[in-house]
């Protein structure tokens, strides 16, 4: 008797924890907090589909109940037999209708939208200045990070994408390796990148992520692709027009801007010596190019992230310099020692690099 009570109690716990905890969310991650025009109509298709399964599990429900107290045996006695309506025409017509006119309510809209938001019909628009009229980024996935390049900007930045608010953004898709899904879960749904094809759509950014708590969108791959798949995150600034064509101006420059201080160039110098080569895999201007081995770094002073999920300190950033597959196990950075003849870096060296990596920055 008493397993029973505590199984009914957990039971309860457990219903009331399901009730509350549904209505948690961060507005960075949430997809039931959308904060764009393909998030919202995506969300309106779900809110949609609720009320309709709501509206028959309803239905059901009354059926049921009523069907078990008008007709149970103590009120209607063991031989009453109820009304046969079997070819009844009335009936017949409208349990076939009922569930069509449902079908329509859902297909209607989910077809619409489906044609409506796979539309990229205006992505190569030419303005009259001969250039795209909208914002285009080329996305490549890679084990285990993201690539963001702006083909008309002549730009590329890795594992933070920057978008203007208020205006459609499209994106083309591929992956260098193997399949990946780009997913940011507040602002659209997700789509696959294959390595084979590219696949193209659109997302719509209506809020400016300043006004978030972590400053940032957080988007994610949504498709198994190794044993670091879970870490391969990637965040997303949305910024006013004016402020993303600074950013595009600050990006253009063909060389970094010169860091300050002396441990910071001593890391500088090391970044790029023979030893560790670092340069060899990572450019650390914007316009830099792309296809390389490793992210471009032009911005990661101004990261919310170190390899996408540490925390953004200069303690993370060593531990990853120096140990990579410790913090995301399968990706493609050697170990520091190994690029710096089976040699452990100093302590002294580990502090130059940080100093130097968190001084490459564009923003203000």
């Amino acid at each position: 008797m008493m397993k029973g009570i505590k199984k009914w109690r957990l039971f309860a716990l457990m219903t009331t924890l399901l009730v509350f905890l549904a209505g948690c969310g961060r507005e960075e991650i949430s997809t039931l907090i959308p904060a764009g025009k393909v998030a919202q109509d995506q969300f309106n298709l779900l809110i949609l589909s609720s009320v309709v399964m709501l509206f028959v599990i309803i239905v059901v429900t009354i059926i049921f109940v009523l069907a078990i107290v008008k007709f149970r045996r103590s009120k209607m006695g063991e031989d009453m037999i109820p009304e046969q309506v079997e070819g009844s025409a009335k009936l017949e017509f409208l349990w076939t209708a009922v569930p069509i006119v449902l079908l329509l309510i859902l297909a209607v809209p989910t077809v619409y939208s489906t044609f409506d938001l796979a539309d990229v019909s205006t992505m190569d628009v030419e303005a009259k200045d001969g250039k795209s009229s909208n914002l285009t980024v080329n996305v490549t996935g890679k084990l285990y990070w993201w690539e963001f390049e702006y083909p008309e900007q002549g730009i590329v930045t890795a594992q933070e994408l920057v978008v203007p608010t208020d205006e459609r953004v499209y994106f083309n898709l591929i992956s260098a390796d193997i399949k990946h899904s780009f997913w940011i879960p507040s602002i659209g749904g997700k789509l696959d990148v294959n390595p084979e094809n590219v696949n193209t759509f659109y997302l719509e950014f209506d809020q400016e992520s300043a006004e978030l708590e972590d400053g940032v969108f957080y988007g994610k791959c949504a498709e198994l692709c190794g044993p670091s798949h879970a870490l391969m995150d990637f965040k997303v600034k949305s910024v006013d027009r004016e402020e993303f064509d600074q950013w595009v101006t600050a990006m253009q420059a063909e060389e970094p801007a010169a860091v300050e201080g002396d441990l910071a160039q001593q890391g500088e110098e090391l970044f790029g010596a023979d030893g560790l080569a670092c340069i060899q895999c990572h450019a650390v201007s914007g316009a830099g190019g792309t296809g390389g081995v490793g992210p471009n770094l032009a911005t990661f002073g101004d990261r919310n992230r170190v390899a996408g999920y540490l925390e953004h300190d200069e303690e993370n950033l060593k531990n990853w310099i120096q140990d990579p597959q410790e913090y995301k196990p399968g990706n493609l950075m050697p170990e520091a020692a190994s690029l710096n003849n089976g040699k452990a870096l100093s302590d002294q060296e580990l502090d130059a690099l940080a100093a130097y990596l968190m001084g490459l920055s564009v923003e203000e």
